[in-house]
């Protein structure tokens, strides 16, 4: 794990019990972990195991349902705010995309004006246009130093387009966008998708020098380095099969048991009974006995032989309406 707890600048995470339950039941739940300043955390897992609800919940954009997490000891869900304002989002699709029909130029240019206008200090605004677009610029620089994006290597120089843009420059340029604010917690989504080996070793290696200059880094991906804290989803989201709700954006919400066939199928426990009677527990156990099947099979042969519908009738009685008056008898008992 590679870490720089000396670094004041980067952001403690500690998550206990941490958990987000959505309308379509639990997104993620049963997060613990702890991670010191200038750490490089990665959170795998296969896509819709909810790793994207947890970064956006450790980064103070989502609200979690259980359990607390704390970020440069922020409690998170009550400090949300806060947590804002330390953080900042890589790349993450749906919620902080670049937009392909800008120019690199453009969005460094109004990165740094958001910058000014929301974060900027009295003294600053103080200072002379002049003095104003230096401090802008020479922080662009920094950032994009620290993000390892040249532009003068791209194939139109600061004015190519996100179009343009391979995967790993545009993960480069979400980087440094993000950097501009000099967060002590970045937050990155679906870091490893849609590139090479050799690309994935280069995006590792950025996230890794950004952790070691002190900013704590959570990112999404498929598979974590073996240096990273590694946090999995999926092992949450498979753990404590009683707890309520179903687990993961993809997973249908529970079906209640209707009465009559299916809580016959399912058996009075499903149905949500406290007790089973004794009565109630034989006849359903009798008739789920071969003997049942044997007799209706039996029917079958003997109407296939005879065709007397006399002897269908019987049958079906024996099946059907007599099965569903015993049923409800032990019941009433």
């Amino acid at each position: 794990m590679t870490t720089n707890p000396d670094n004041p600048d980067g952001a403690a995470v500690v998550a206990d019990g941490f958990g987000l339950k959505g309308p379509r039941g639990w997104a993620f739940r049963g997060i613990t972990f702890e991670a010191a300043p200038g750490s490089l955390v990665a959170i795998e897992g296969p896509s819709g195991s909810g790793r994207t609800c947890l970064l956006l919940a450790l980064s103070g954009r989502m609200k979690p349902t259980e359990g607390h997490a704390d970020v440069a000891g922020l409690r998170l869900p009550r400090k949300m705010a806060a947590v804002r304002r330390l953080s900042a989002l890589g790349p993450v699709p749906g919620v902080s995309d670049l937009d392909p029909a800008l120019t690199v130029a453009e969005h460094l240019r109004e990165r740094a004006l958001l910058q000014r206008r929301f974060d900027g200090s009295l003294k600053m605004l103080l200072r002379s246009p002049a003095e104003r677009r230096a401090a802008a610029r020479a922080r662009i620089d920094t950032a994009l130093a620290a993000a390892g994006l040249d532009l003068d290597s791209l194939e139109k120089g600061e004015r190519t387009s996100v179009r343009d843009l391979e995967r790993l420059e545009a993960l480069r340029l979400s980087v440094a966008l993000a950097l501009i604010g000099r967060p002590r917690l970045l937050a990155l989504d679906d870091t490893d998708l849609k590139l090479s080996d050799a690309d994935r070793e280069e995006a590792w290696a950025l996230l890794r020098s950004v952790a070691a200059s002190g900013v704590t880094v959570l990112a999404v991906c498929s598979e974590a380095p073996r240096d990273a804290l590694r946090i999995s989803t999926t092992a949450t989201t498979a753990q404590d099969p009683a707890a309520p709700g179903p687990r993961g954006k993809h997973a249908r919400p529970e079906q209640p048991v209707q009465p009559g066939r299916q809580a016959q199928e399912a058996g009075p426990q499903a149905a949500g009974a406290d007790t089973v009677p004794t009565s109630l527990t034989k006849v359903a156990a009798e008739d789920d006995t071969p003997k049942n099947s044997q007799t209706s099979q039996t029917s079958r042969s003997e109407k296939n032989d005879t065709n007397d519908p006399s002897t269908t009738n019987d049958t079906n009685d024996t099946t059907g309406k007599g099965k569903a008056d015993a049923l409800a008898e032990a019941c009433r008992a």
